[in-house]
């Protein structure tokens, strides 16, 4: 889309919602359709979460909204963000520790880094506001740079959550009261026990002869009307709500089910009052008393609801844990001395002291001090990392061992942590393909049950004349109907999945993820940072034209410093070791960079200003830089030995060669075989020459022929679209600015959590960590999570399509089939509960 057609587009902004009253489907469609006839209102509504993300234009106030889902019998409420924390800033802290230059660099290199995230932001708010659609998947449009519809669905978010006023977002704890829908566990409780207290003597007296007395219905019929009324609340309050909107639920089933087998009993005793004057008598006139049905169908129900809404509160474990994984404190710097604070006050900048054993309190660098931070919390890497000054760290990570002094640059909803809860919250809000069917099914269901109980009743009334046993086939078709276990089957598999990859330092991003995942037969993985270490080391340096190796490498370093690449990260260390200045490098300005092409910019060293370019051949030549044949037989010397060989230029002239080496990161091999035996082909792409490449591909068992070496950016989105032309359903793995086109133009964008803002957004899959085994991991829990779901669809689908016709045929009895109806639920829900033990 281009820029003019973006801003023709009419402005749209996200909102979440909290609905009360939802308990199946048929409400979820309901809600769903109503707000859907609101122009340009798109909504995708959650059971277990009860929520909902609406998309809504500027022309439709959040009040419509609101009121829409409340005339539709539903009580709904904007979700609100909280009062952002605010405390007076003390700038003489801000620099504790640092020299002048260095907290001068910190907090330009910061900046740089803020203001990128928030363009990139932008640019995907922009994408969604016009392009998303709840609920679906993204397109494949693969415009190159682009941000893919799902994906940019954060971006809105985001932006919704802000609000006007610039507040803080919404942090997704709010999902975490909403884990159950009808009443909470806790309101069923007393309901639950009453109802048991007292339907188990109605039982015993209506099915047990020996237990009966003189005029037993009456006490039966007294004892099971608390039952059917105020134990059966629930069910038809909700009833009545729906019906008052000429609506129906699960519950007017129930509703109509419980109450007809109540009031059928009344009158069949208030008719014939002799009919239970004596124990074991019944019914002189072809009566019967139903009151045992009525009541056990309610208690077995409510039974259901309580065991499901406490199962479901368990799916939600695994976000609430993340959710808490964050320090309550923190201790900074004010005026030169420690001062406790609660850690959601911190403001970016401050500088806080990080204790062995402690939290670190949010995102940061780290100016001071080296330990070993345990990161497994958030990553899901068990191995702890070494860190010291200059290295990022992350929010809720633990300090092993040494003393640490760290920069805040995200705070409060910014942070690793705070996003990876919203990824994962948005994750649980939206539908697959699958479940839309489900949803469409629903809505349909209740009504055409309703009418299958009546022709059922109508049918055994004439071809049996039987009275009791039409009313018993017509109670039963009712009670076993129950479309609640369908509503549930996805939702309930995607909220316990995305929850355990969460644990497991993997983010979902929607729905559609899991669909993807089990049709991908191709991944690329880009090589630095994914296959290898991407810690690249300087082995040597060649000096060209007079050139001394250290002046070289000190010029290559002072340009290189201002880059985010990996291999401009190891030149510019090598360059500081190299300095004797204490690490100090000459200072750049007019720096310019071309991803994958190299750095350019102008550094005074020795008294004199000098234009200094790095990079590869292509990018010395299109700086009109020309490389005779000695220079390039050097280079193709460096590179014949593995190395990855980069051009140093001084003032337009080739200046020398630095040789960097990579490794291969130890699991990488490993994931390598799993990945085939997931039936995926693995492919490496790199920008580095054939001969590291081909090191590289056959240390880890890659195929010579699966190998792209020597590709640019706009290369590895050729790459994909190649593979997509030949068929294949393509997955890309990266971790880099220049990964991320070729991440939103693939089937599957993987993103490591090792790289960037951009990467990350413009991904499916995100691993937070940096091991190529967890990538496999993400692919293999997604895949389990698509199968749970398929399966409890299912079940859903054939436990109504066998529960119907053998209550219509009379050879279920009612209180069966509320059992029945009960487990259904139930077993949906704890065999989506099995994924919490996925990867133990």
């Amino acid at each position: 889309m281009s820029s003019q057609e973006t801003f023709n587009q009419p402005e749209t902004r996200a909102i979440e919602l909290d609905i009360e009253g939802m308990t199946c489907a048929s409400c979820v469609n309901r809600v769903e359709r109503k707000l859907g006839k609101l122009e340009g209102v798109e909504a995708s509504v959650n059971l277990p979460l009860e929520s909902a993300h609406v998309t809504v234009p500027a022309t439709v106030t959040d009040q419509q909204i609101v009121d829409t889902v409340n005339a539709t019998g539903y009580k709904a409420k904007v979700r609100q963000p909280p009062a952002p924390h605010t405390r007076e800033r003390h700038t003489e802290h801000h620099h504790v520790g640092l020299t002048p230059a260095e907290s001068s660099t910190d907090v330009t290199d910061h900046s740089v880094h803020a203001n990128t995230s928030t363009h990139a932001g932008h640019v995907a708010q922009a994408e969604s506001t016009h392009t998303a659609e709840p609920g679906t998947g993204h397109d494949h449009s693969g415009t190159a740079g682009g941000v893919r519809q799902h994906a940019s669905k954060r971006g809105t978010s985001e932006h919704a959550e802000h609000g006007t006023d610039g507040s803080a977002p919404t942090e997704p704890a709010d999902h975490a009261d909403h884990m159950s829908h009808g009443p909470a566990a806790s309101t069923l409780r007393p309901r639950l026990i009453t109802a048991a207290i007292l339907t188990v003597p109605v039982f015993a007296i209506s099915m047990v002869p020996a237990l009966q007395f003189t005029n037993w219905g009456w006490i039966v019929g007294a004892l099971a009307l608390p039952v059917v009324s105020w134990a059966a609340w629930p069910f038809h309050r909700a009833a009545a709500i729906n019906a008052r909107h000429f609506a129906s639920t699960m519950d007017t089933l129930v509703s109509i089910g419980v109450i007809a087998a109540y009031l059928y009993s009344a009158w069949q005793l208030f008719a014939d009052p002799r009919m239970t004057e004596h124990p074991g008598m019944e019914s002189m006139s072809g009566g019967g008393l139903y009151f045992e049905v009525a009541a056990v169908v309610t208690t077995f129900l409510l039974l259901g609801r309580y065991l499901e809404a406490n199962a479901k509160a368990k799916a939600g474990d695994a976000l609430k844990a993340l959710l808490n994984l964050g320090a309550k404190d923190a201790t900074i710097f004010v005026d030169g001395r420690e001062q406790k604070i609660p850690a959601e006050e911190l403001l970016v900048d401050d500088v806080i002291v990080v204790r062995p054993g402690e939290k670190i309190a949010t995102d940061g660098v780290v100016i001071d001090g080296a330990s070993a931070v345990d990161a497994s919390l958030v990553t899901g890497e068990s191995v702890p990392v070494e860190v010291g000054p200059g290295s990022q760290v992350t929010g809720a990570t633990i300090n092993t061992s040494g003393r640490l002094l760290v920069r805040a640059t995200r705070v409060g909803s910014d942070t690793t942590l705070a996003q990876m809860g919203r990824l994962v919250s948005q994750a649980q809000t939206g539908k697959a393909p699958i479940a839309r069917l489900a949803d469409r099914i629903s809505a349909v269901f209740v009504p055409i049950v309703l009418v299958l109980a009546l022709v059922t009743f109508l049918l055994w009334l004439f071809f049996s004349g039987d009275l009791n046993a039409a009313f018993t086939a017509a109670v039963a078709v009712l009670v076993i109907a129950c479309p609640c276990a369908l509503g549930l089957a996805t939702p309930v598999g995607l909220l316990t999945g995305t929850g355990r990859g969460a644990q497991l330092g993997i983010l979902i991003k929607g729905p559609q993820v899991l669909e993807d995942t089990r049709h991908v037969d191709t991944i690329l993985l880009d090589k630095t940072g994914t296959v290898t270490s991407g810690k690249l080391a300087v082995d040597h340096t060649v000096a060209l034209n007079g050139h001394s190796p250290a002046a070289v490498l000190t010029l290559a370093g002072a340009v290189e410093s201002a880059s985010e690449h990996p291999i401009a990260h190891a030149i510019a260390a090598a360059a500081r070791e190299a300095t004797p200045d204490a690490g100090t490098l000459p200072a750049v300005d007019e720096f310019s960079s071309a991803p994958g092409g190299g750095v350019r910019g102008t550094v005074a060293l020795d008294g004199t200003r000098k234009t200094v370019v790095v990079g590869r051949s292509g990018w010395l030549e299109k700086n009109g830089i020309a490389l005779d044949s000695s220079q390039r037989d050097e280079l193709a010397a460096q590179e014949n030995g593995g190395a990855t060989a980069i051009w140093v230029a001084v003032d337009g002239q080739a200046a020398g060669i630095v040789s960097l080496s990579d490794t291969i990161k130890p699991g990488s091999a490993a994931a390598i075989q799993r990945l085939k035996h997931l039936g995926i082909r693995p492919m490496l792409l790199t920008g580095d020459n054939a001969a590291v490449a081909a090191q590289v591909a056959a240390a880890v068992g890659i195929s010579p022929d699966d190998v792209f070496a020597g590709v640019l950016p706009e290369g590895k989105v050729d790459a994909v679209r190649k593979l997509q032309a030949s068929a294949a359903t393509v997955a890309m793995a990266g971790d880099g600015v220049n990964d991320a086109a070729a991440l939103a133009q693939s089937d599957l964008g993987i993103a490591m959590g090792s790289g960037t803002d951009v990467a990350i957004e413009a991904s499916d899959l995100t691993v937070m960590g940096s091991d190529l085994g967890q990538l496999v991991q993400a692919i293999e829990l997604s895949r389990k999570t698509l199968s749970t779901i398929k399966t409890n669809l299912f079940w859903a689908f054939f436990y109504n399509a066998i529960g119907i016709p053998v209550a219509a045929l009379g050879l279920l009895n009612p209180m069966i089939a509320g059992a029945a109806m009960a487990a259904s639920s139930v077993l949906v829900v704890a065999n989506s509960l099995r994924l919490r033990s996925f990867g133990k």
